[in-house]
């Protein structure tokens, strides 16, 4: 019901007044509980019913038990009621109109029948219908939430409240209601399975995956049939997730369906599911089963099929990708539990894996916590489980905290959506205009005047400037107050214009000269040129999406752009960088259309014709009934609210000036058309001739003569390091007399010194030379400050050394944090470095005090 919230509020005007939704759902806040529990899911499509101020709670529960006793064939006997403890009138409703018994109905507390949308905003009491599967078990003692015998399938909220922030409730002006019914529940009750799992929308994904297993559901043991139901859960989401746009990521929507993969994944390794089943042992598994999901979308949702080699393609990628990360994670838990038996050795302390490192593993390389017990407890290591749930619970309480930190409610903002209607938007047809100011804005609060030197909100009645969306940035301009013989009395810098309270524009700036007030009238004047580069921006846009699609297939969508004054950028799904070859040919394309000299086409449509005309539409963006469609005849056709060039001879040129990857997935190109194409290649000649001045070479040798230099510069810094390896070995020579014994049976030779201000490589060559003239049992630790505020350590020990235990990637770590550094390496060579020169000192007696004890102890 999110995007309902507004009219809920009246904040935006109802367009129905009511209306009927089935929607797919994705959530993972308790994906721990999936397969566990009978009907937790991370996808579930829900069907619901809304109201905005028409039908209220009578005809809600009315139709309700009419949709669930009449179309569904549920047998009343079977159906309980839960109202809340305080809704008389819903009780009443459902006993002496609907016919339920009073034993059947059930009054519950806020927690349980008290809907909230979020911490503020729309709220009220709700009514539940649930299931029972043993009406054999009487009347007596009933716990609706006792998932063994009922399940809740049916959820009609009454949303007549307001919460605001300090708690209370005040009524909304319409009572409105938004229910919610389960298909997957609603199919477990129909069809008679135990659990939603076994439902035709699930089942068949799992009996592809026990394929792949080898296993069969019906005679596997919890655990396995537990595995089974998370693939089958999480291939439904994941497939859905992948069809709709969202690629795996590390940030937003991105990392959600990432970390189902990554969970499917090792979810069938603990099944044993090995290879994609065509005999590809090393292939990937994720494909195989996704197919059948795919499969059942077919007859629901054709495009799911239509981008089934897309989703498969991605699936197969990031699925090969994480299997290098779990192998890298299970060796990062056989060291953390060598590093447990460690301690306890020395310590004589029961071996314990810490809740931190089994969080890490967790988090970090999609280890759930309960393979990591099992490996802990075949290595007789336990694992600290408060503390991997205390890391969870700040987890969860970091999530929630900032879940909760949107809030929507009603304020100050609402009154003001009452007084001033939407703007009307003149900018597609002129740059100037006559407008009245309804209302001003300081810090967001309203006043009747504003004077010079002030920053304001400015709210007109009519605007021709562009309000940033779509990508595009707000128009620049001027809005001046005109008196008598076109005399000036204020003049307000327009920077910066935004929409609020769905469609009024807010003018942001600063009152350059005179008094601004409401109810004046101003002349609205939009900067011509920088608008003229918006446009050709924009219209650039579509025209990089074209050929974007040409180029690389037509599976590519937007993930976001912006169009800005002096460049564009586009985001798009693609999971490598693009080659010369295809940037060249995406220009060529481009400036192509450019030369073609198309007229722009700009149409207003009901939604509906737009799609089936092949209009494309931005993922995650909100369409109205009636939209605009702007078409590049033959090359590009989009639904945009954004400003357009007339005729794409007003683009000029195009350039790409870069393309990088900035998330899993997603490609970024920024480029420059118009004007600013212009200024990026005058800019790039003035570069290439004073680089030419420089060089004293023409425009065609300046690649040849920079090569030149870089060979001359490389074979420099060569001889340098040589001259710097032979210097440091010479001083390592006259400090080798240094060295010092421990030991008395077996003589170890330690040497720690202070390499003054010697580079790290450097430091590498005199400890290498130092332990291999010293001989076997040797440890060499040598520190330096090379630049100010930088240190620089390094550990070398012979094998002989080694073998006794010591290593130094371990020892030199805790030496380090002593400059305010880390580090580590291999048993017998580690390198680390630190921020704090001023302890250089201290932490070489703390290397040398720390040698001299562990080896006395070691070789004694």
């Amino acid at each position: 019901m999110l995007q309902f919230k507004p009219i809920f509020l009246g904040k935006v005007p109802r367009q129905v007044p009511r209306a009927a939704t089935s929607q797919r759902c994705i959530r993972t806040n308790d994906v721990e509980n999936v397969g566990r529990t009978s009907r937790h899911h991370t996808f579930f499509e829900m069907l619901g019913n809304f109201s905005f101020g028409d039908y209220f709670k009578k005809e809600a529960i009315q139709w309700a038990w009419e949709f669930s006793t009449v179309e569904f064939g549920l047998p009343a006997n079977r159906l309980w009621i839960s109202v809340y403890e305080d809704d008389d009138e819903a009780f009443e409703i459902w006993n002496k109109e609907v016919g339920v018994p009073v034993e059947h109905i059930k009054r519950m507390g806020a927690d349980d029948n008290f809907w909230n949308s979020g911490a503020t905003g729309p709220c009220g009491p709700c009514s539940e219908i649930y299931y029972d599967f043993h009406p054999d078990r009487g009347c007596s003692d009933v716990d609706l939430g006792d998932d063994t015998r009922f399940i809740e399938f049916y959820n009609l909220v009454f949303m007549q409240y307001n919460k605001k922030d300090d708690g209370s409730l005040e009524p909304l002006k319409q009572k409105n209601i938004d229910t919610g019914l389960g298909l997957e529940r609603i199919a477990r009750i129909l069809q008679k399975v135990p659990n939603n799992y076994e439902t035709d929308l699930i089942f068949p994904i799992i009996k592809k995956a026990s394929e792949l297993a080898n296993v069969s559901y019906a005679q596997s043991n919890d655990r396995t049939n537990l595995n089974l139901k998370i693939i089958g859960d999480h291939l439904r989401a994941i497939v859905y997730l992948l069809s709709d746009g969202v690629f795996p990521s590390n940030i937003g929507r991105g990392y959600v369906v990432r970390r189902l993969i990554r969970r499917a994944v090792r979810t069938g390794r603990l099944l044993g599911i090995k290879g994609d089943g065509r005999g590809n042992l090393e292939g990937a598994f994720l494909p195989s089963i996704a197919e059948k999901a795919i499969e059942l979308s077919t007859h629901i949702d054709s495009d799911v099929k239509a981008r089934e080699q897309r989703i498969l393609e991605e699936l197969k990628r990031e699925e090969l990708r994480f299997v290098q990360t779990l192998e890298r994670g299970e060796k990062l838990l056989d060291q953390m539990l060598a590093d447990a038996l460690s301690r306890t050795r020395e310590s004589g302390s029961v071996p314990r894996l810490s809740g931190q490192d089994a969080f890490l593993l967790y988090d970090t390389f999609g280890f759930p916590v309960e393979i990591t017990k099992e490996v802990a407890e075949e290595h007789g290591v336990s694992v600290d489980m408060k503390g991997f749930d205390i890391e969870m619970e700040n987890q969860r309480r970091q999530s929630q905290a900032a879940h909760n930190a949107v809030k929507l409610s009603v304020d100050d903002s609402a009154d003001l959506a009452e007084k001033i209607p939407d703007t009307e938007f003149l900018g597609y047809d002129t740059l100037s205009a006559k407008a009245i100011v309804e209302s001003l804005l300081v810090n967001g609060k309203p006043v009747i005047k504003v004077s010079k030197g002030s920053d304001v909100e400015v709210l007109l009645n009519r605007t021709p400037f562009y309000a940033e969306s779509g990508g595009q940035i707000g128009d620049y301009g001027f809005l001046y107050v005109t008196q008598g013989t076109n005399q000036q009395t204020a003049v307000v810098e327009v920077k910066d214009v935004k929409k609020s309270l769905g469609s009024v524009f807010v003018h942001k700036g600063t009152i350059r000269e005179g008094v601004l007030e409401v109810g004046r009238e101003v002349e609205a004047i939009v900067d011509p040129k920088l608008r003229q580069r918006a446009k050709v921006h924009h219209t650039a846009t579509h025209l990089l999406q074209a050929a974007l699609k040409k180029v690389i297939g037509q599976e590519t969508s937007q993930a976001g752009s912006l169009v800005a004054f002096d460049r564009l950028r586009f985001d798009f799904n693609f999971h490598r960088p693009l080659l010369d070859t295809e940037l060249e040919e995406i220009e060529r394309l481009i400036n192509g259309w450019i030369g073609d000299a198309n007229l722009l086409q700009t149409k207003v449509m009901a939604l509906d014709d737009a799609k089936r005309a092949g209009a494309i539409a931005m993922f995650g963006e909100k369409y109205g009934e009636q939209v605009r469609v702007v078409e590049v005849p033959g090359v590009s056709m989009e639904l945009c609210g954004g400003t357009h060039v007339n005729n794409t001879a007003e683009i000029r040129a195009f350039k790409i000036i870069s393309e990088q990857g900035i998330a899993s997935g997603i490609r970024r190109i920024e480029a420059v058309a118009g004007e600013a194409f212009i200024e990026y290649i005058n800019a790039r000649d003035s570069y290439m001739k004073h680089l030419c001045s420089t060089l004293k070479v023409k425009d065609e040798e300046v690649t040849t003569r920079v090569e030149g230099l870089l060979e001359d510069l490389r074979t420099a810094r060569n001889e340098v390091a040589n001259l710097r390896a032979k210097a440091a070995v010479y001083k390592a020579s006259t400090i080798s007399s240094k060295a010092f014994t421990v030991g008395t049976s077996n003589e170890i030779r330690v040497l720690v010194e202070s390499m003054d201000d010697m580079d790290a490589d450097s430091l590498k060559s005199a400890a290498e030379y130092l332990v291999d003239t010293l001989q076997d049992p040797a440890a060499v630790v040598l520190g330096s400050c090379p630049d100010e505020g930088k240190v620089s350590l390094i550990a070398a020990f012979s094998q002989g050394i080694v073998d006794l235990g010591i290593q130094a990637g371990k020892f030199i770590g805790p030496i380090a944090k002593l400059c305010g550094g880390g580090g580590g390496g291999r048993p017998n060579f580690a390198q680390a470095g630190g921020r704090k020169p001023e302890n250089l000192s201290i932490a070489l007696e703390k290397a040398r005090a720390d040698l001299v004890s562990v080896l006395s102890e070691k070789a004694s």
